[in-house]
């Protein structure tokens, strides 16, 4: 099939006369762009100055299109010396309509957002282009610097760690790239600065950073509009963690360590929560107590208890935090990210550092909450690409408003599934993980083997160290790393190790050697609790035409399943019959399947409870004359 044939079939699903429109606009900006390749840089600058002085008289973008199109084309070209292929112009066509394109791993998701990007800026009002981590923030604004540059338009960047000043010039760019966090943290600072300048009068002069919210294209729109929704956005003020609070957090700590499940707690593995029984209630009541435990009502010392039995229950080390220079940092589920500056609310942060023996941090009051949704909600116009939304286009549509629109490959994908394999214990799986890795190895195959978190990088990483394997280890703790180990990764025999979504955003790049030999191989070592995240990684491999391969290991010891109740659980494994490695029938996939589905309608009750519960909140804030971003935390206190 032809790419024109592609992109005919792939216009053809979008509604009714748009297919006409699309087709004729792509000929359009294909045509004008090849006309431009005489053109000098003034008249470039020049016709891109014309298009800006029509669109902020009001001109409808719709009109304007075809020619911006072709300028960031030709700009492209001159800059970086690639242009534009029709289904890359067509995933802008998308997006500068407000929808989500999604486009397989490795087909220029960086390079399609720029014509969309630039048309939005022309109006003058602000472009924000929403990214994962500060890295691909960088790096994606130094790609887009040199193309816009050519049109006239300026390019900023944000970063954790930039000061006020230089952020307040950074949105007043043309076209701001940064994370959603530090985007939606500069709002709820912005709030929080406006308030103070209310009460307090002009003493305050500090000007807001954001100037408004316009438009924003979302870079890897699934990770950030549905992974991320489930945990809101918070600003709080460090308070002094008294003698009373420390004595109960050890106590607590303590009390847990001397309960017994079932009959004083019931744990839920679905909800990674431990709830005191009725009779586990009267146990902690009835516990000797300092005096200064004895301080705290009833219901504190139960709740904390609580929060202790879900820090050592719930929430393991390796898996949801890695403990570094003595503190407790949060490991992102989906992308195996340390999450920088987050903590768990409610004293449960403060009860992990008792369980691991550390020093207690300083407490905190929470002064302003939005949670990602509200916050993407803010923009007038919206859109986003990533590799993996179909899952959820009835999510984002229903939340966001956002179509999906699936974008054809530019050349046939030749990726290669093998057949998923099973194994009833971690042991055999490991051993059979390892004795592939030999074999792929032997065959100059690159290797990449994706993990569902830092435990089970390490658990791997140690196995393969025991077999004289030579491996790269990538997660959390080589966040800073990241983008240099993934580089490597496609080098003949190499091995890297990674959580799922470590290296999300960076090309691995396959010697001709591999491409000989069979590509890269990516070996998916559980089944990640989201369809995404597994279609994320096994899509790392065979881009852009390259050949390519990829199978699935699972035991039922995976961590998936630590999901489901113990006695179902043992249920499940009862009856297992094995072969002599170890190796069951791979039609045990279907529990890990059932498994992941019910997680993964559970994780989307989660997000939309918190919206329902955040609008309830905001009415009533705005009813009564309060900030919801900044009283919505009291609200939620009543």
């Amino acid at each position: 099939m032809t790419i024109l044939s592609q992109l005919w079939n792939s216009i053809a699903e979008l509604r009714g006369t748009r297919r006409h429109t699309l087709t004729a606009m792509t000929d359009a900006v294909i045509r004008t762009s090849d006309g431009m390749s005489d053109w000098d840089d003034a008249r470039l600058l020049l016709v891109s100055n014309e298009l800006r002085w029509r669109a902020r008289s009001g001109e409808a973008l719709t009109q304007l299109t075809p020619m911006a199109f072709a300028l960031v084309r030709e700009a492209a070209h001159r800059a970086h010396g690639m242009r534009h292929f029709p289904l890359q112009l067509l995933a802008g066509l998308v997006m500068a309509d407000g929808g989500v394109a999604e486009m397989e791993t490795g087909e220029g998701k960086t390079l399609s957002a720029l014509p969309p990007v630039f048309l939005r800026a022309l109006c003058g009002e602000g472009c924000h282009v929403l990214t994962t981590n500060d890295y691909l923030a960088a790096r994606d604004a130094g790609f887009a610097m040199p193309v816009l540059a050519l049109l006239g338009l300026s390019v900023g960047y944000l970063s954790n760690s930039m000061p006020p000043d230089q952020r307040r010039k950074s949105y007043a760019c043309d076209v701001t790239y940064g994370t959603e966090k530090e985007m939606g943290f500069d709002f709820l600072r912005d709030r929080l600065q406006l308030k103070a300048r209310n009460l307090c009068g002009s003493g305050i002069r500090q000007d807001p950073v954001q100037r408004g919210h316009y438009f924003a294209l979302v870079d890897e729109a699934d990770s950030i509009m549905v992974d991320q929704a489930r945990t809101p956005l918070l600003i709080a003020v460090n308070q002094e963690c008294t003698p009373e609070t420390a004595s109960l957090l050890q106590w607590s700590d303590r009390c847990a360590q001397r309960l017994h499940a079932e009959d004083d707690f019931r744990y839920q593995p679905e909800r990674r929560t431990a709830v005191l029984t009725q009779k586990g209630y009267h146990r902690v009541l009835l516990e000797s107590k300092p005096h200064l435990v004895a301080s705290h009502d009833s219901e504190m010392i139960c709740r904390q208890v609580e929060r202790a039995l879900t820090a050592r229950l719930g929430l393991s080390a390796e898996r949801d935090y890695v403990v570094i220079d003595g503190k407790v940092q949060i490991v992102d589920e989906s992308t195996g990210r340390i999450l920088e500056g987050r903590k768990w609310q409610d004293s449960l942060h403060h009860a992990i550092e008792v369980s691991q023996q550390l020093k207690i941090s300083n407490m905190t009051r929470e002064t302003a909450r939005i949670s990602i949704q509200s916050y993407l909600k803010q923009y007038k116009h919206l859109a986003g690409m990533t590799g993996t939304a179909v899952q959820v286009r009835r999510e984002l549509n229903c939340v966001y408003g956002l179509q999906v629109q699936q974008i054809p490959v530019h050349v046939p994908c030749q990726r290669r599934g093998w057949l998923p394999r099973v194994f009833s214990t971690m042991n055999d799986k490991l051993n059979a993980i390892t004795e592939e890795i030999t074999k792929l190895q032997l065959q100059r195959r690159a290797v990449l083997v994706g993990t569902p978190s830092v435990r089970a990088s390490e658990m791997l990483a140690g196995r393969l160290r025991q077999n004289g394997i030579a491996h790269e280890l990538l997660h959390a703790r080589q966040d800073q790393r990241e983008a240099e180990i993934i580089a490597r990764a496609g080098e003949a025999a190499s091995v890297v190790v990674a959580t799922n979504m470590a290296g999300r955003g960076t090309d691995i790049q396959i010697s001709e050697e591999v491409r000989q030999s069979g590509g890269l191989h990516v070996i998916a070592t559980e089944m990640h609790s989201s369809a995404r995240i597994d279609r994320q990684l096994i899509g790392r491999t065979a881009r852009r035409g390259d050949p390519g391969s990829y199978q699935l290991f699972l035991s039922f010891e995976d961590e998936l399943l630590q999901s489901l109740p113990k006695s179902q659980l043992e249920r499940q494994r009862h009856g297992l019959s094995a072969d002599a490695i170890g190796e069951l029938s791979s039609k045990h996939i279907a529990v890990f399947e059932k498994t992941r589905q019910q997680l993964q309608q559970r994780h989307e009750d989660q997000r939309r409870q918190l919206l329902k519960k955040e609008k309830h909140v905001r009415e009533t804030c705005e009813e009564i004359g309060l900030d919801p971003w900044l009283e919505s935390f009291e609200m939620n206190q009543i």
